[in-house]
């Protein structure tokens, strides 16, 4: 890559995250845009905090989805980073909720190693927090991580934290005395070979355990639970968790509903119920793959940049694959956690199974636009700028408040880490598998649409850093 602008349209529903103190989540990656054109490479004179600032302001001026919100001027001297200047650049779209967090300037070596093959370095543990007991529990653990090599797993509580025995500090002190963020921060950074001493409590009892951050490749589907075949009164339900969407998910998909296809499968649970979002590319093979009734000129979404660039606009039509199945019902496992290509690929079905496609769970983060990548390579920047919106078929997308009020089925249910991922015993899998039998469930409200935080799932909320890494945005409550 060399130094000028890239904007690989990467109409990256990086619906990616929105990091900052809103924690949100994201989709990241690229949308092959066709026709559309090449952002013409700025100058480039530098990596000096200023020309790096300057930069920044420019790039949003020309592609940001919200010029009318950006100031007129803002003076950057005063702002000690470029993320710092691209906040107040943003601010006022933030207020309106339009762009929590979602544009943001990040690593390009740091993005690619994630989008390529799931890399980054930590505990390989996605934490949640219980907000009203202040309480710490792992929601999930990834395979070949140090975490669950060290006998943790979903469910197990998190009790205190130190560098070593004698420095434990208990979570219920780190969080009276300075929220979730002491919890993180105590957890230490996210490089190789940091080190904390756990004390943990699990099934098998109360223990400390010393676990070593690594390097590591997450696996976007789960190989203990992430597909199963679940029978339920008889009818045989296919079960897919996809943690994140990046490239290395594809083969996998593909695999799974061939799987699916061949048992003859028509009702299928796709649990999203943590994943923050990711590369546009393989939600649209998603899609694909659950779309074997659907025929070429069936609309998937429509992406729309702001008046003066719609050159870059799009239509996505479905394109059922050799391996698609054809659903008859579908569950969307979902939470405030799930954000972005999640959302998308959820969107994208409602006007074609309408109360045959539900949202099972709590309501999603709500995040209907994405961004494009922007780079400055000789500065290792690349800057995520929100740039266009994402529609349905029947054009719907302005869901800023999540999905709940928006499909057209829904059954509220909690996330009960007490039970592993996809069990029929644990509460959303359970009401997901009482939806696809017919059964009665309770609705999400609308209040919950309105009024839930970020991130909630039930009464817990996915631990997220004041300053996410590109994995934290993408997986959310990664550590």
């Amino acid at each position: 890559m060399n130094n000028r602008l890239v904007a690989a349209i990467s109409a990256a529903a990086l619906l990616a995250g929105c990091g900052g103190s809103d924690g949100g989540g994201g989709a990241g990656g690229s949308l092959t845009p066709g026709t559309s054109a090449t952002p013409t490479p700025t100058a480039s004179t530098g990596c000096s905090l200023l020309d790096r600032q300057n930069w920044a302001a420019a790039q949003l001026r020309e592609w940001y989805l919200f010029p009318d919100t950006l100031p007129a001027t803002l003076d950057p001297t005063g702002y000690s980073t470029v993320k710092d200047y691209v906040d107040a650049l943003t601010a006022t779209a933030r207020s309106q909720r339009k762009d929590r967090y979602f544009t943001y300037v990040t690593s390009i070596a740091e993005e690619n190693a994630f989008y390529d093959s799931g890399a980054s370095a930590g505990f390989g543990v996605r934490l949640s927090y219980d907000t009203a007991a202040n309480r710490v529990f792992v929601a999930e653990a990834f395979e070949n991580a140090p975490a669950l090599a060290a006998g943790i797993d979903r469910g197990t509580e998190i009790l205190a934290i130190g560098t070593s025995s004698a420095a434990l500090r208990t979570v219920a002190d780190l969080m009276a005395m300075g929220g979730a963020s002491a919890v993180t921060d105590a957890l230490g950074p996210s490089t190789a070979g940091t080190t904390r001493v756990l004390r943990i409590a699990d099934r098998a009892g109360t223990r400390e355990v010393t676990v070593s951050k690594t390097d590591y490749s997450l696996s976007p589907i789960s190989s203990r639970y992430g597909v199963q075949t679940l029978t339920d009164g008889g009818q045989q339900i296919g079960y897919l968790n996809l943690r994140t969407f990046i490239s290395t998910a594809d083969p996998a998909l593909r695999t799974a509903f061939a799987n699916f296809r061949a048992a003859g499968i028509t009702q299928v649970i796709i649990d999203l119920r943590y994943n923050g979002g990711g590369l546009v590319n393989t939600a649209e093979l998603m899609g694909d793959l659950l779309g074997g009734n659907r025929s070429t000129s069936d609309v998937f979404s429509y992406t729309a940049f702001r008046p003066e660039k719609a050159s870059n606009n799009k239509t996505r039509f479905f394109s059922p694959q050799s391996q698609s199945i054809a659903p008859t019902r579908i569950a969307f496992i979902g939470t405030g956690g799930t954000a972005s290509a999640s959302e998308l690929l959820i969107n994208a079905f409602t006007p074609y199974l309408h109360t045959s496609a539900a949202l099972i769970g709590s309501n999603t983060y709500g995040k209907p636009v994405g961004q494009i990548a922007l780079d400055k390579s000789a500065c290792d920047d690349r800057l995520r700028v929100i740039a266009f919106a994402t529609q349905n078929a029947a054009r719907q997308g302005d869901y800023y408040d999540g999905l709940a009020t928006r499909v057209e089925a829904s059954c509220r249910a909690s996330d009960d880490t007490t039970y592993p991922l996809g069990d029929p015993r644990e509460a959303s899998t359970r009401a997901a598998l009482d939806f696809l039998a017919g059964r009665t469930c309770t609705p999400i409200a609308s209040t919950d649409a309105t009024a839930q935080s970020a991130r909630s799932t039930g009464r817990r909320e996915l631990l997220t850093p004041e300053r996410p890494t590109t994995a934290q945005r993408e997986v959310p409550g990664l550590f």
